[in-house]
């Protein structure tokens, strides 16, 4: 392994992990990197972490007035609120529709495609643009960019994550109501399957987060509480945020998730969270 920053103890547990390479860091509520550990300049694949920045974006375009939670997008009788929250009824690929909208919470890479597409015709220009000029440059987060789908196509370093983190904990680009709204249950009560873990019920999501409240399995730890949001990626990647504890936890890996993943990243959470949290 080339990760040799020193750090706090337990953000330095990752460093031991079967992977190639890893960048973590831990952020206080008021924006402080309380901790990192591995190459935090180094750029990574985020995979459906990506989804958190098109979410993000979402939410600047609905205060913007480019476009409304109850816009008509997506399949018959579906809105950008129903995508945002994977309750379109679109399938994870391709352009099947599998359900009403807002009766099953079915996890769509086509609804996040969709969504961004409905802003980008809204705003004038490409996702991809919008994105970078309404959350990347404002937070300074220089080297991230979307070079693929709005779903899981964005690069990052962790160093840019710890920015974005501490936006989650003190929002400036958008209300704090706003972003509130977004972390809170959207179409409660939906079962469905978090991939990865299978099925859940209630599977429940925000507008773009997945919310830990009493999912079990999960990839956050068993000390995360239930306002914990965030969201995992297919390429070894997490970000959560617990506002309950005041912490937020970005962790960047080389190799897919898997069962290597499922056993060392909640112990990593656990950890942080007895190491850090106020």
């Amino acid at each position: 392994m080339d990760a040799r920053t020193e750090s706090a103890t337990a953000a330095g547990t990752a460093l031991d992990w079967p992977v190639g390479h890893v960048a973590v860091a831990v952020v206080g509520r008021d924006g402080e990197v309380l901790a990192a550990a591995g190459e935090q300049d180094r750029e990574f694949r985020l995979a459906s972490v990506t989804k958190l920045l098109t979410a993000y974006a979402t939410l600047i375009a609905v205060e913007e007035g480019a476009v409304d939670w109850d816009t008509p997008a997506g399949p018959p009788g579906a809105t950008v609120r129903h995508l945002a929250a994977h309750a379109s009824g679109l399938a994870f690929t391709g352009d099947a529709v599998q359900a009403r909208p807002g009766t099953r919470r079915i996890y769509s890479n086509t609804g996040f495609e969709v969504l961004a597409a409905t802003i980008s015709d809204a705003a004038g220009m490409p996702f991809a643009e919008y994105l970078s000029q309404a959350v990347s440059e404002p937070l300074g987060m220089a080297a991230t960019r979307l070079d693929g789908s709005p779903a899981a196509g964005a690069t990052a370093t962790a160093g840019d994550l710890a920015r974005f983190a501490a936006e989650l904990q003190a929002p400036t680009l958008v209300h704090a109501d706003t972003l509130a709204e977004a972390v809170r249950v959207a179409f409660p009560g939906l079962a469905g399957v978090l991939p990865g873990y299978g099925r859940q019920d209630p599977n429940d999501w925000g507008l773009g987060f997945e919310l830990r409240d009493g999912k079990s399995p999960h990839w956050t730890g068993a000390a995360n509480s239930p306002r914990t949001f965030g969201h995992f990626g297919k390429t070894g990647t997490f970000l959560w945020v617990d506002p309950a504890a005041g912490l937020a936890l970005a962790c960047l890996t080389d190799r897919d998730f898997g069962e290597w993943a499922a056993e060392v990243w909640p112990a990593l959470s656990d950890a942080v969270l007895a190491e850090h949290a106020r």
